[in-house]
């Protein structure tokens, strides 16, 4: 039985602040900034989180799904406004989904949207029924810190399953590498973040190729065969550089919407 995406749905918040304004009030003390000066982030209102954002990306996501069929809801975020309630089951119970639906937050890294996807179309595989997949971000950012300029906030949801397929699954591949380009410790507010060029040459260069290369090998394709390719970083040149390092061709190379977001779109079965 082929699973993958049936439906989705996408909330971002209507506020923006320039990147160009933010790279002005901090450019005295970081003027490497100024490669990451461009188009604008979305900003969360004083009364929305992760768990709001959630709800408002899976409306658009299920407005003509019969709910009942839903199996499972998993919400996937690493600035969950509750520590110690489980805030997949807020999204279900905002949903007016059954209260017999399992489930389950996804947490700790910022694999944990994939994380979800991953166990998500297992369990939509097992014949379980649709599973409703949410993540968001609400991040907090240090004050003329990279971060400040490549975060923003919002979500998406994802309606996992089996029966008019827009997107299916073909192969994927995990790597696990503790490679520390950043990190939060328990008692901080704010991420702690490693040089830029550590990232890109110890990071995305040589742990990325090989994760892509696996994906390609489980998936029974070859390399120039792929004819989009979107790789989700702010540093320039670094997702074309990767199409060159394994064969896909730079044409293949797709934009990743990190200067701007555009018209949020949603499709529901």
């Amino acid at each position: 039985m082929e699973v993958g995406i049936l439906a989705y749905g996408g909330y971002i918040p209507k506020s923006r602040l320039q990147r160009e304004e933010i790279f002005k009030a901090h450019a005295w003390f970081n003027p490497g900034l100024k490669g990451l000066a461009r188009g604008e982030r979305s900003m969360a209102n004083w009364d929305e989180d992760s768990v709001t954002m959630s709800v408002e990306a899976a409306r658009g996501c299920l407005q003509s799904m019969d709910r009942d069929t839903i199996s499972g809801v998993y919400m996937a975020s690493t600035t969950f406004p509750f520590l110690d309630r489980q805030n997949a089951a807020i999204v279900a119970d905002a949903l007016n989904l059954r209260s017999s639906v399992q489930t389950l937050d996804f947490s700790s890294s910022m694999r944990a949207g994939t994380s979800g996807l991953s166990v998500a179309l297992q369990a939509a595989g097992a014949n379980n029924g649709p599973i409703l997949l949410c993540a968001a971000e609400k991040r907090k950012t240090k004050a003329g810190s990279a971060l400040e300029m490549t975060t923003g906030d919002g979500a998406a949801a994802f309606l996992i399953g089996s029966g008019n397929i827009i997107a299916r699954l073909i192969g994927s591949h995990t790597e696990s590498v503790d490679f520390v380009d950043h990190f939060r410790g328990e008692e901080e507010q704010y991420d702690y973040t490693w040089e830029e060029r550590w990232i890109r040459d110890e990071g995305y260069m040589k742990i990325v190729p090989t994760a892509i290369e696996g994906a390609l090998a489980k998936a029974n394709l070859k390399a120039e065969e792929i004819t989009t390719f979107c790789f989700p970083v702010a540093a320039r040149n670094v997702a074309t550089g990767l199409a060159k390092k394994v064969g896909i061709s730079p044409d293949a190379v797709a934009d990743n919407y990190n200067r701007t977001w555009g018209k949020l779109a949603a499709h529901s079965p």
